[in-house]
């Protein structure tokens, strides 16, 4: 008959054995999902190089365009752009925020041979870094960066800062409007206003793209534009960061 103490040690080899076999099996489970991100990873950066050298090809460029990671748009967004540009050809592009979209769609303007980009921009250091852009690609004539700031605008019963638009009185009927700002830590939903402020002026059969559509803020802001404007028409692209896509019917 076995001792107490004997019982006691096997006890013990058991439940260490037992711990030992579920921490091999934590780290067995961490490295198949270490092994999936990378691949997920790799996978994901591979379509951004596809995208980024399809901008190459698509606008001809013999120059390099700016940086597209961190807060730029991602190649695979300005791809969509592109594709949407040249074929629809519009006349009156407005952007809510500057930078490689804004050569983007001007160098489109230019192998279309019509349309002009009007970008709303509140950084007056990002404006100046974008104008420089355009005239090293010789864009100057299809795009301008509007100096717009940050100001208060009422909308229902709430305050929002959102860009000046005085300068955009003037600005034709919208055949594409892209809304890449103003930047998240503004304010909660902070590209909300896009909508009450230019949705009325949209042209028949424009359209709108919405980058960083898979944040929550701009899911809420899709809802919220869903109720007010159901006029307009959403679907949603694959693209890294998220890009909803607003028709308005012709």
């Amino acid at each position: 008959m076995l001792s107490i103490t004997t019982l006691l040690l096997i006890l013990t080899i058991s439940l260490l054995c037992v711990y030992t076999l579920h921490k091999v099996r934590l780290v067995h489970l961490l490295l198949h999902e270490t092994r999936d991100q990378s691949r997920s990873e790799n996978a994901g950066l591979f379509r951004q190089l596809e995208a980024l050298h399809g901008l190459y090809v698509e606008l001809g460029l013999d120059k390099s365009l700016p940086g597209t990671r961190g807060w730029a748009a991602s190649p695979d967004f300005l791809m969509e752009l592109v594709r949407h540009a040249r074929t629809a050809r519009p006349a009156c592009i407005v952007e809510c925020s500057s930078g490689t979209s804004t050569l983007v769609l001007a160098r489109c303007a230019q192998m279309n041979g019509c349309g002009k980009v009007y970008s709303l921009e509140h950084d007056a250091d990002y404006a100046i870094q974008t104008r420089a852009q355009l005239q090293r690609h010789g864009l100057s004539d299809w795009a301008v960066v509007l100096d717009a700031p940050l100001q208060p605008h009422v909308f229902g019963d709430s305050s929002w800062p959102w860009y000046a638009l005085d300068q955009l009185s003037a600005c034709p009927p919208i055949d594409l409007l892209v809304i890449d700002g103003p930047p998240q830590a503004t304010r909660a939903l902070a590209r909300y206003p896009a909508g009450p402020a230019l949705f009325l002026r949209l042209a028949a059969g424009a359209r709108v793209f919405l980058d960083d559509a898979s944040r929550d803020d701009e899911q809420a802001i899709l809802l919220r534009w869903q109720t007010e404007f159901p006029w307009l028409q959403q679907t949603f692209l694959p693209c890294e960061k998220g890009c909803a896509v607003l028709r308005k019917p012709a």
